[in-house]
């Protein structure tokens, strides 16, 4: 790229266009700032660029990663890059100078840096490191912990060699496994804080990442326990030794792991730099301590070591221990692979302090990936040496040699002149693979120095635990996915250590130390790993299969089958384990995860549950629209004109009781003005009145459109709403209560969106409310957009306990069934249940049983369970005179007055004024007229105390009937009525049948 000349004085050009907007900064909403002084050759219009891109005035940008920083949205603006509307728009010439905003100076995680101004000192960097010391080493002491030293050797002698390198290659296998995944999902975006959870969770969304995260906190926290208690344990051997117990053997335990795990949390309140200091120190120190394991190996035994068991390497003692001799309760593969797992679960040691590492997404799958191969090599090696040199069971005692070939000798001892048979027989031999948990410090050339290594495996894997567990669980609290946790989210320092978080690890910690045994420590979190790494696994064989264009790791070892291998394995082997802890654990992932999903925090991270959402609905969608319609699956699909949802409602809380769970609403908005001044609106409001339905727990879809009247607006949605056959079939909306004192083009537009949704093939559901529908004065009009979901939402009848009253039917005209499916619907809910409905035809005195009758046998065909029907004979009587009248005088203001002149001179009189009535229309529809002001009078006599009328709409010819007229007729149909009055038309097609097929 070219690069234009920017001469002094110009104190901010960064390598791009920063231009504001063209249409002004106070339009943009950003403050003015000072021009800068030109470039050469920029001035374009009056207007300063400051470019440097390929050698042409523009106001275009090139990429810059300022531009996708902190990126949330869909289509959020970013800072530096010009708007739509700046590369779209006319530029006003009055507009002046283009503002050159400079961007706030990035950190490494994309947020502005803190102010420093005169006499603030700098913000101190935090600790970063590499893939080594902060991953692979961190990795590898973790997985170095306390089974290696006193339990492999143990587990050798129980499952045998072959068994036992089983053992190792299966809890491998799930590990690397997960370690694939876990790189996936580390290079899949920006990592920051919180480790595991957090690159889950931005990742794959807060249903999975909490669930995760909440576990794999806790297994972190008990492991700190199972890891000391390792330490402890070894302590008070050494204390046996030189009789020197200060209790006696279990609460000695207790009391040092008490006070170990009390010192770690001290180290680790030091700071992470500490912590990492401690980390390098104990690495080194387990380094030595296995050379010094692997240089005694091949020294010559001291009697003291063959009376222990110990004669080097020998072919047959390898044989003997090749396969396996099981003994006590913990002797069967499962319960050995039980305690084993454990100490092949440090590989996320590295990325639960992904935060204080250079470059995660290098480090975590490097080192991890790294830490696991070598850990893999040490304890097949280990296992293979030591089972090699050592017999299961021997004396200890000097006084057990014997010549070779002496009587009485059984075993394979006997062949190196020890006699270890009695104590083999009774089973009370103390040492020997079998019996002896420090076999390993036996072995070595210098035992303290394994002994040493004993106490920086243990405990920096206990302080890799505790370390881990905090930010985790600090992460999650801050997140607020679950109540009652936030608490803990609070970090203090440079680094934002988790203090409270500490302390709550501590306590679970201390609280597992009491239990003081090992054995049945390990199995808790063998349990709890295993969960997590299942979780882990199919959340990535989850964002795999469903496509989503957010996943897109860049590692490429990752494979979708051995994700959901490695989670498949996970749980079978959690059943094999302990089939109850596995329940256990299954039934608080499941209810962590249906909790999240049930309350929808206000988060979005892209989550696969999205995009499986959206797989599912697109390809149902599809489906759908291969398959025929059928009436038994006709559903009542309600485009219901809200204008914004929460200026009415009634009218929203009305159509979502039927629609819920059912089927589809769509609010719709018509915006009218012009486009370049509506447009923002609708972008913003959009979210918020999508939040507004989301708290009033309505499932609807809103949608606006801008148009230059309501009419063609409405025609629009009636058009475009939906998709496939998803898309609406009734179109609701409110009684128009100003129609009177309304401009006539309003009362045209009006009427005529009711004639449009006939042509259109709509039913039409219109509703009345003696308090009127829309609550726009109460609700203020320039409410900010995107606090919609925060205002204090109005009740409505429609969300109250509707009792014992009456929903009461007028089915007065047939018009395919909507006047009765409707109100059948909102019965079916529990707030309208105990409702009784009641169904009114119309019909003669002298053949009302004979037409109850039918009616009757024709709603039980139906299904529909309406049972109390009345035929109202005096229907057709003619209503009162005063109410005739009342009629007249409302029509009057809309009459021409024409004195029924010829059609051709009624036509020039209406000219302009298509709205008015002729003398001739009055007279033709005075029949129809009549009917509404006598259907009025019935419907106050009958149904003033209904908690809901239904009743059918009556339609008005398009062309002969005007909107006054028309109007008029729903004006004395359903005025000075107290229960909500809803006027439904079908578009005449069945939407009921009685028919099995």
């Amino acid at each position: 790229m070219s690069e234009l000349p920017c001469p002094e004085p110009l104190s901010h050009c960064s390598g791009r266009f920063t231009i504001s907007t063209l249409l002004g900064v106070e339009e943009a909403g950003r403050p003015p700032c000072e021009a800068t002084a030109g470039c050469e050759g920029t001035q374009l219009s009056g207007s300063t660029l400051c470019t440097r891109t390929f050698g042409y005035n523009t106001v275009d940008v090139v990429p810059a990663y300022e531009h996708y920083a902190n990126s949330k949205g869909v289509g959020e603006a970013k800072r530096g890059r010009p708007s739509l509307a700046d590369l779209h728009s006319i530029l006003e010439p009055d507009q002046g100078h283009l503002c050159v905003p400079v961007p706030e100076p990035q950190r490494s995680d994309g947020l502005p840096d803190a102010e420093e101004g005169p006499g603030r000192a700098p913000t101190p960097e935090p600790v970063r490191f590499g893939w080594v010391k902060g991953v692979m080493i961190r990795c590898m002491l973790n997985i170095w912990g306390v089974i290696l030293y006193l339990r492999l050797p143990w587990i050798t002698a129980q499952a045998g060699i072959a068994l036992t390198w089983l053992i190792i290659l299966m809890s491998v296998t799930v590990t690397t496994i997960t370690g694939l995944s876990i790189s996936a999902i580390s290079t899949n975006g920006k990592v920051k804080s919180g480790g595991t959870y957090f690159l889950i969770s931005r990742s794959l969304g807060p249903e999975l990442g909490g669930s995760i995260g909440l576990i794999f906190a806790f297994a972190n926290a008990v492991a700190v326990a199972m890891h000391t208690v390792g330490f402890a344990e070894t302590v008070r051997d050494l204390l046996q030794e030189h009789d020197a117990l200060m209790v006696d053997p279990t609460n000695d335990i207790r009391i040092i792991g008490v006070v170990t795990v009390t010192l770690l949390l001290g180290i680790s309140l030091a700071g992470m730099e500490w912590e990492a200091k401690a980390q390098v120190l104990f690495f080194l120190v387990i380094l030595v301590s296995f050379a010094n394991y692997l240089v005694g190996t091949v020294i010559p035994a001291t009697a003291e070591k063959q009376a222990k068991g110990f004669f080097g390497y020998r072919a047959d003692i390898f044989v003997q221990n090749l396969v396996p001799s099981w003994r006590g309760p913990e002797g069967s593969f499962f319960s050995l692979f039980s305690i084993f797992f454990p100490s092949a679960t440090g590989i996320l040691a590295g990325a639960n302090i992904s935060g204080d590492l250079k470059d995660p997404a290098v480090a975590i799958p490097k080192g991890t990936l790294m830490a696991i191969f070598w850990t893999t090599i040490s304890y097949l090696l280990l296992s293979a040496t030591i089972g090699a040199c050592v017999v299961r069971d021997a004396s200890g005692s000097l006084n057990d040699s014997v010549p070779l070939g002496s009587p009485g000798c059984e075993g394979l001892a006997c062949g190196f002149g020890w006699n270890f048979t009695d104590c083999a027989q009774r089973h009370s031999c103390p040492y020997g693979l079998s019996n002896h948990y420090q076999s390993m410090s036996m072995v070595s050339g210098f035992g303290p120095l394994i002994t040493a290594g004993i106490f920086g495996a243990t405990l920096s894997s206990a302080l890799a635990c505790l370390v881990s567990a905090p930010k985790v669980f600090q992460c999650l609290c801050k997140d607020q996915l679950y109540p009652l946790i936030g608490f803990f989210g609070k970090g203090y320092g440079k680094n934002n250590e988790p203090i409270r978080g500490y302390v709550l690890t501590y306590v679970i910690a201390v609280g597992f130390i009491l239990i003081a045994e090992l054995n049945a420590i390990a199995p808790i979190i063998s349990n709890f790993f295993l969960c997590s790494y299942a979780l882990i696994n199919f959340s990535c064989f989850h964002a795999s299969i469903t496509n989503s264009p957010g996943w897109r790791p860049s590692f490429r070892y990752y494979s979708k089958w051995a994700a959901l291998f490695g989670a498949a394995v996970s749980v079978v082997i959690m059943f094999l384990l302990t089939w109850w802890a596995a329940l256990i654990a299954l039934g608080i992932v499941v209810f962590l995860l249906g909790y999240v999903l049930y309350k929808k925090p206000d988060v979005n991270w892209g989550s696969s549950m999205q995009a499986s959402s959206y797989n599912m609905a697109l390809s149902y969608s599809v489906g759908l629209s291969e398959v025929d319609e059928h009436i038994k699956n006709y559903r009542p699909q309600c485009l219901v004109l809200t204008g914004p949802p929460n200026f009415r409602p009634a009218l929203v809380d009305f159509v979502g009781t039927f629609t819920k769970n059912l089927s589809l609403m769509i609010c719709g908005n018509v915006l009218i003005g012009p486009r370049k001044q509506q447009m923002p609106e609708s972008r913003l409001s959009s979210d918020g009145h999508s939040r507004w339905l989301l708290k009033r727990k309505i499932k609807a879809f809103y949608s606006d459109v801008l148009a230059e009247n309501l009419r063609s607006g409405v025609q629009m949605l009636m058009q475009a709403a939906g998709l496939g056959k998803m898309r609406p079939n009734i179109l609701a909306l409110g009684y128009k209560r100003d129609w009177q004192a309304a401009t006539p083009q309003s009362l045209e537009d009006y009427v005529g969106i009711l004639h449009d949704a006939f042509d259109f093939k709509y039913g039409v559901c219109l509703l009345r409310m003696k308090e009127g529908l829309n609550v726009s004065r109460v609700v203020q009009a320039h409410t900010d957009p995107v606090e919609l979901a925060a205002e204090q939402q109005a009740s409505t009848v429609f969300q109250s306990q509707q009792g014992k009253k009456t929903i009461d039917i007028y089915w007065l005209f047939d018009d395919g069934g909507l006047t009765l499916l409707i109100p059948y619907l909102l019965g079916r809910k529990k707030r309208w249940g105990k409702c009784k409905i009641r169904v009114f035809v119309g019909g003669q005195i002298n053949r009302m049983d004979e037409e109850r009758k039918a009616i009757v046998s024709l709603l039980s065909k139906f299904r529909l369970g309406f049972h109390e029907v009345h035929v109202l004979p005096d229907i057709n009587q003619k209503p009162r005179p005063e109410h005739i009248k009342r009629f007249d005088d409302l029509v009057a203001p809309f009459r021409l007055n024409d004195g029924f002149k010829d059609e051709t001179a009624v036509g020039e009189m209406r000219h302009g004024c298509p709205w008015k009535i002729s003398d001739e229309e009055l007279r033709k529809h005075r029949a129809k007229s009549l009917r509404q002001v006598r259907l009025n009078e019935i419907l106050l006599q009958h149904s003033q105390d209904a908690a809901l009328i239904a009743i059918t709409l009556p339609v008005g010819r398009k062309g002969r009937c005007p909107s006054s007229l028309y109007m008029a007729w729903l004006e004395s149909l359903s005025r000075d009525l107290r229960p909500p009055v809803v006027l439904t038309r079908g578009n005449q097609e069945n939407v009921l049948t009685f028919y099995c097929q």
